[in-house]
Parts: C-alpha cells; structure tokens; sequence
C-alpha cells in the first residue's frame, strides 16, 4: 500500500444481534473508502455480511451473549484483512451445495468466503471457547 494512501485500520464490537450485520458493512465500506480502495467493496462487503452474520447466528443459537469482534486492517500490498471474532462454541463448517442445498437460505456463507477472497481461515482464539473467521481481499488498483 502507497505510503500516502491514509490508513483505516479499526476495529468493531458489537452484540450478537443481527441489526450490526449493516453497521459492520458499513465501517468495511468507510474503511475502503478512506483508503481510496472501493475496488475491493463489492467483495468486501458481501464477506463481511457473511463472517458476522455467520458469529451473530452462532452466537444466537448456543445462548452466548458475549460480543462479536470485527478487526479490519491493511496487509501489504493493499490487501484488506477482516477477522470476525465470537465466543460461540464450535469451529463453523463449509457445506457443500447439493441437490436441495442449492435452494437452501442459509449454510452458504463459508462456501461464499471461501470462493470470493483471495484468502481465508478459521481459528480458535483466546483460552475460552471462541473463534475467529478471517478472510483477505485484494483487487486491481484504481
């Protein structure tokens, strides 16, 4: 990344609630933005929507009332690194899409990451049980 380019590194926490699915977007978007790198939004944005609304959902159905973290930092190169962080318990599976799966609402969000960014992983954190899905996203400079 270009030494003028102004640095957006920042992080969000949130409660496990769905309504911070847009906030958290919206702060990747501001992050872009201000790094003049809206080449990466579209990819971006959809990733995020489906890391945090991946932690909310965990989070919801094992009763975990701690907050979700977002981190979002610059790599080199300008690459946009997230990590989105829960103390849900279990590590997230990536479903494959057979037969019915293909009409199915839910279940495709580590499929989708995995697909789109240029990199990604999940990994526990923290001595509780908690985890963190990350992801990397680079683009053609504009």
């Amino acid at each position: 990344m270009s030494a003028q380019l102004p640095r957006a590194d920042f992080s969000l926490v949130f409660p496990p609630d769905p309504g911070w699915v847009r906030t958290a977007r919206e702060a990747i978007r501001t992050a872009l933005r201000t790094a003049n790198r809206t080449d990466l939004t579209d990819t971006a944005l959809l990733l995020t929507s489906e890391a945090v609304t991946n932690a909310v959902n965990a989070c919801r159905r094992s009763g975990c009332s701690a907050p979700v973290s977002l981190y979002a930092e610059w790599g080199p190169h300008g690459t946009l690194r997230v990590l989105v962080s829960d103390d849900a318990p279990g590590l997230p599976t990536q479903h494959t899409l057979a037969g019915d799966a293909t009409d199915a609402e839910s279940g495709r969000g580590l499929l989708i990451i995995g697909s789109s960014a240029t990199d990604w992983g999940v990994c526990h954190h923290g001595p509780g049980p908690g985890k963190a899905v990350w992801f990397q996203v680079n683009g053609a400079r504009v």
